[in-house]
Formats: structure tokens, sequence, C-alpha cells
């Protein structure tokens, strides 16, 4: 029966979607739908309580604010500038600046927390950029939508907040446990764009010629940009600030840098303003009909039901492993990152914990399959962000991330087979 339900509410969401139903209104309606037909429930109250409950949370003002920046970086020299500074260092290596999309999105991981905060902010500065040089686009957003999701595992980050309080885990070791799965994962990125680079040769505009002096020289185009993620960063770390009042710095930090280039002006600042909220209220919208098709599913019991499934096959802890990154992957196509992490937690842990599997490493590990889930349609976060941004087809997009989300199976294979990735900074911490 639960195998007949999900595989209705499935394809009533596809044909919503390719009616060309906005993305948040598919999802209430499939929502909807199915507390109607599914529940007893009553349907307008649940829904206008979760709504209000997802859209005002406090938390989520970081998110716009995050977004708010990254349109200022994008109205200013600020981006440009950064493409000086890194593009000399860039050269001799295959791929060159489409490298800048990793390495952004890597140190801007760092700041947010979030995915589409990282995706949307890093790709409105090096979208824009990377077109106007002639690299290719497919290459270009198929790293954006990889390198984006490092905004869940590199901390801080939200959703490991989330996991220590139900696992009842250090968070602080998780956030350590998380630095370097991160780095390892775009170190995969950065390598399969070498690898890409270099089977297509001529789809990378040429080098430009530079000295060592004049590599160190470029570098001054990318104070500006070091100095505000610095203020950013160091605020959270030393504990001033909580990542909604660091995004308000870094806000704060990109008007005054906008102003002293001479760049802060009443256009720009009207452009960058109205630009953050049509993309924020896009994602607002697709996070409050994500949350009711949460609540909906949790009432019919599905994700409850699933993962009680798979408890019962009596897996070894690979295979388990291996089935719950399946599992994962599949129920992001219905709901949220954090949503997941909230719902199956409390059935899964015990079965973990039988297989003798270390609760911070199968925490790092849950971040990692749900970041997959981020670039798995329909409901892939960072695919609907590139898409309000680029105005392609999610599933061109989705076929462009493909490849980064095979890297990231290859991440959860590494993590398993090598677990000191994820378990020595944390033990060192101990």
């Amino acid at each position: 029966m639960e195998l007949i339900t999900t595989a209705v509410l499935i394809v009533l969401l596809l044909v919503l979607l390719g009616s060309g139903v906005w993305i948040g209104l598919a999802l209430a309606g499939v929502a909807w739908i199915a507390m109607e037909l599914f529940t007893s429930r009553s349907v307008g109250d649940s829904m206008a309580v979760t709504i209000w409950g997802t859209t005002s949370s406090w938390t989520l003002t970081a998110l716009p604010l995050f977004i708010w920046m990254g349109e200022i970086l994008f109205r200013t020299k600020l981006s440009e500038d950064m493409f000086k500074g890194l593009a000399p260092w860039l050269e001799r290596l295959p791929g060159r600046l489409l490298h800048t999309n990793i390495i952004g999105c890597t140190i801007f991981a760092a700041v947010s927390g979030s995915s589409a905060a990282t995706c949307a902010t890093i790709g409105k500065m090096t979208l824009p950029e990377l077109k106007k040089r002639g690299y290719p686009e497919d290459i270009t957003i198929g790293t954006l939508a990889g390198a984006g999701t490092l905004g869940l595992l590199i901390p801080p980050s939200i959703i490991m907040i989330v996991y220590g309080a139900t696992a009842s885990v250090s968070i602080a070791q998780l956030f350590i446990a998380g630095v370097l799965p991160g780095l390892l994962l775009a170190g995969l990125f950065m390598a399969y764009t070498i690898v890409w680079a270099l089977i297509h040769p001529g789809a990378i505009p040429p080098p430009d010629a530079s000295t060592t002096f004049f590599q160190v020289y470029a570098s001054r185009h990318l104070i500006p940009v070091v100095t505000l993620i610095a203020a950013v960063l160091g605020s959270i770390y030393a504990g001033i600030a909580t990542a909604t009042e660091a995004a308000a710095l870094g806000v704060v930090g990109a008007l005054i840098i906008a102003g002293g280039q001479g760049e802060l002006s009443w256009r720009n600042l009207r452009d960058s303003l109205l630009g953050a909220t049509r993309l924020y209220c896009m994602i607002a919208l697709i996070l409050a009909g994500a949350a009711f098709l949460t609540l909906s599913m949790g009432y019919i019991g599905l994700p409850r039901q699933l993962a009680e499934w798979i408890g019962g096959l009596g897996l070894s802890p690979l295979a388990l492993i291996l089935a719950l990154m399946v599992f994962y992957v599949i129920l992001g196509c219905f709901l949220d990152g954090i949503s997941m992490v909230v719902l199956t937690m409390g059935v899964i842990l015990p079965t973990v914990e039988r297989a003798g599997i270390d609760l911070i490493w199968f925490g790092i590990y849950v971040v990692l399959v749900v970041e997959m889930a981020q670039i798995t349609p329909p409901v892939g976060f960072n695919l609907f962000v590139l898409q309000g941004m680029t105005k392609k087809e999610i599933t061109w997009i989705g076929k462009q991330a493909a490849p980064m989300f095979a890297l990231m199976v290859v991440a959860v294979l590494l993590i398993w087979f090598f677990p000191g990735i994820i378990t020595w900074l944390p033990k060192q911490m101990s």
C-alpha cells in the first residue's frame, strides 16, 4: 500500500511540474491531495500553521541576507576583482577559471551553512563572468550545482545541529568532523574538472601568460573579497555573531566595500535589493510547499514505514549504508534535508547503533547523502536555485549535475573504507 501511495504521489508531482505549475505550488498541491485522500486531518489549518511556521523562522532570515550580499557583489567590481585575483593562479591548472565555482563555494560554505545560499551567492558572481569569458555553460552550471552542496557539509551547518540534537552527539565534534570530508569532496570536484578539461582541450579559452610577480601583484584584487569573508567567518567562529547576524554583517561589509569602490549608486542598491527579493521569494515558496509536503508525508507515515522496512532487512553494515543512501536520495524527491533527518532518525539510529556504526561518522554520512538529494530531481533545491538564475529546464540542469552526484557516491565509499577522514579530527579534539 505504501509503495502504491508513493508511486501515485510521485506521478502526480511530475504531472504538475510538467504542466508548468510553479514548483512551490506543485509541492503544496500534492501535499493537499495526499492529506485529503490518505488522512483524516484538517488540511486548511495544517497548511496555514506549517507554511507560517516555516516562512517566519528566524534561522531562515540568513538566506535572503546572504542572497542580497551576493547580489551586491554581482553588481559591483568585487566579482570582477575576484576573477582578476584568481585567474593568474589558475591559468596553469587544466580547467582554469572553472575552478572558481568550486573554490568560491568551498570558502563561502564556511560562512552560510546553507546549500541554497552558497549556490545562489557564488552563482551570482561566477556565472556571468564565466559566460562573458567564453566558458562552456554545461560544465559551468554542473560544477556550481555540485559545489553549492558544500554549504551543508563544511561547518557551520544547520543540518549538523539538527542531527546532533536528535542523536545526542557533540555538535562541536560534528562541525570539526565535517572539515576534511568537505575538502575531500571539493578536491574530487576539482579533479573531475581537470580531467574534463584534458578530454575537451578546445572547450576552455586559451590561457594568458603570467609571471610569478604578476600573480602576486594580481592578488591585491582579492583583498576586498577575502576581507569580507574573513569578517563574516571570524564573527561566527569567534562566537561574536550567529549565522544570521553574520549574514547582516556581510551585507553591511559588501555595501561599505561597494561604496569605497564608487559602485554604490541608488540604481545598484535598488536592483540588488529587488533581485534578492525575487530570488528569495522563489526559494521561500518552494520551502513553504516542501514544509507542507513534509507534514503530509509525516501524517501518512511514509518516511517511518520505509525506514522500518529497511531496518528489518537484516543487512550487513556496508549494505545498510548503501541501502540508506538510496533511501535518502529517493526521500529527497519529496522532502528537504532537515525534514529527512527529523522524520527518520528515530527509527534509523537504533538500527545504525546495532550495526556498530559510529554516530559522529554517521552524522557526516547523512549530511553527505542529503547533499546528493540537493541535486536530484524533482525536489533538488540547488537545481531550483540554478533554474531561477539561468531559466534552463530542470532536467537539463540535473543532467549537468549528474557527474557531481556520481562523485558524491565515490565520497561515500571513500569515507566508508577510510573512516579516519571523518573521525581523525574529532579524536584530536577530544
